[in-house]
């Protein structure tokens, strides 16, 4: 064990009640599982853990760096922190995560946050604790610029949020570069875990339960390239497939220039894995991918989308979009909408650019108007409200296996769960079945979601 670990423990003891902590993560699950590893370093430094930030004695608030609102909203949040500490001297302030991998957002801390007590990176777990300690000591600033991370760190617990969902990240970093995205320059270059670690956590979580193993990656299908023992994604799906138990398998994100036959025959082969497939496109457009740096073309991705169909009709899709890429045309975005309509995506993650200082499209010309950019996001939104509404109707009659998320929306004895296709399910029934899959037969569909009832 880390010895800082203990150091700041013995700390925490001699006080009159156990310090809170407050961990709070910005984005993607990946950042999520990050926070729930920080939050599994601090119960061992003998910190419980509060919902409500002023009632923290220590603080991490664990960043987003892929769009410029995620930032905005971190300096906000800093903001009401400041007046929590003037009340609070002795509050232990943390940064964390993709953000403080950029020198000018760490400038801007200095400079303008100086209430901030440590500044970390996305590398800096085995670290933590040590920086936790010299700011009890009295060190007033710890900045950890070390960059990201060239290895992988094993053996790290977790807080999970859930009893039954279990996110596990099979890979770190992304060498793809688009040229819109900040990943590859805060996360650092991919890097694999070994397939025996993955098996065994795994099973270590069947056998406590779980029943959704969600696997995450920046590029979760190009994993094992940087492995010498051969094994693929495709081929670790199968190896996880073959674990004992009922749980479902999901995974996410997949970059369509590694998505092949392989991982689609893997899908349909095991019958853990969800017939789903999160496949971000980014653009219909060939100039706009062209642009991006996306390296396949709509025609490709469209390859992929019919061999799935081909293997698995009831097989689902859902996606990013990005709209106004800076020049997109009126015809480029309608080459988005084309290929929407081929596609039928069953849901769509759509979000208007966003320049990313660093890189390479932050440099390029936009003459498009933000209103422009605006109408086309409301055209991309009702047209998917059709094609999900249409879509879902096929379901009416059938029964689909739901794994229970819990209370919904539909008021009391409503539940809601999501299906093997990952379609939001609402029914009657009890809330002691949240964790537990459930056979649903379906009598309604919405824009959203569908409605049954339990068989």
């Amino acid at each position: 064990m880390d010895p800082y670990i203990e150091k700041v423990r013995t700390i925490n003891e001699k006080l009159d009640a156990s310090p809170l902590a407050h961990v709070h993560s910005y984005g993607c699950q990946l950042n999520v599982t990050d926070g729930e590893k920080l939050k599994g370093l601090l119960s061992k430094m003998g910190y419980g853990f509060t919902d409500v930030p002023e009632e923290a004695d220590l603080v991490v608030l664990n960043t987003c760096a892929v769009r410029e609102n995620a930032e905005d909203r971190v300096f906000g949040n800093l903001g009401f922190l400041k007046h929590y500490k003037e009340m609070k001297k002795d509050m232990i302030i943390c940064i964390s995560g993709c953000m403080t991998e950029q020198k000018n957002v760490v400038e801007k801390i200095r400079s303008s946050y100086k209430y901030v007590d440590i500044v970390i990176g996305t590398n800096a777990f085995d670290r933590f604790p040590g920086y936790v300690h010299e700011v009890l000591s009295g060190r007033k600033h710890v900045y950890d610029e070390s960059g990201p991370g060239t290895g992988v760190s094993e053996g790290n617990e977790q807080i999970r949020s859930s009893s039954f969902k279990a996110s596990v990240p099979i890979m770190y970093g992304c060498n793809n570069f688009c040229t819109y995205c900040i990943v590859p320059y805060v996360r650092g270059r991919e890097r694999s875990r070994k397939a025996e670690d993955i098996l065994d956590e795994v099973r270590g979580l069947v056998a406590d339960g779980y029943r959704e193993i969600m696997l995450l990656g920046q590029n979760v299908n190009s994993y094992g390239n940087d492995l010498e023992d051969g094994i693929k994604f495709p081929e670790l799906l199968r190896r996880i497939n073959a674990i004992e138990g009922d749980f479902i398998i999901r995974f996410m994100s997949s970059h369509p220039k590694d998505a092949g036959k392989d991982l689609i025959d893997a899908l349909a082969d095991c019958e853990k894995a969800g017939h789903f497939l999160h496949l971000p496109v980014q653009s219909g457009s060939n100039s706009v991918l062209e642009r991006m740096n996306r390296r396949y073309t709509a025609e490709k991705y469209l390859e992929i989308i019919d061999y799935a169909k081909s293997r698995c009709p009831d097989f689902t899709f859902s996606t990013d979009i990005l709209i106004g890429f800076p020049d997109e045309t009126d015809e480029e975005f309608e080459d988005t909408l084309k290929l929407i309509e081929k596609v039928r995506y069953s849901n769509i993650y759509s979000f208007i650019y966003s320049k990313r200082t660093g890189t390479k499209a932050a440099l390029l010309e936009d003459r498009t108007p933000y209103s422009a950019k605006q109408e086309r996001m409301q055209k991309l939104l009702e047209l998917q409200r059709r094609i999900t509404t249409e879509d879902y109707r096929k379901y009416i009659g059938k029964t689909l296996k739901v794994l229970v998320d819990g209370p919904g929306k539909g008021g009391e004895g409503t539940l809601t769960g999501k299906s093997s296709e990952f379609i939001i399910v609402n029914f009657k029934g009890d809330s002691s079945l949240t964790g537990q899959f459930v056979n649903v037969k379906i009598t309604a569909a919405r824009n959203w979601a569908v409605e049954g009832e339990q068989v």
